[in-house]
């Protein structure tokens, strides 16, 4: 998986753990990067005002954990 970045490897292995524990399961790929580009989708900016400018950032963290949670009570 040396063609993975370490990032999108972490996530395979997460993935690959629950949904089989089989150590390359490649086909679940497109699922891994569906799932990604959705939970994606909801995250929302936020301006973020600062004494000499303003930037914005992307919150996502605390959305993507309770999704997790709800899939994960199931």
């Amino acid at each position: 998986m040396s063609e993975l970045s370490p990032q999108a490897q972490e996530v395979f292995w997460a993935f690959n753990q629950a949904a089989s524990g089989k150590p390359d399961d490649w086909h679940y790929l497109p699922a891994i990067a569906a799932a990604l580009r959705a939970a994606a989708d909801h995250c929302h900016s936020q301006e973020i005002r600062e004494a000499d400018h303003t930037t914005r950032r992307w919150i996502c963290v605390d959305d993507l954990l309770a999704t997790a949670s709800e899939l994960e009570a199931q």
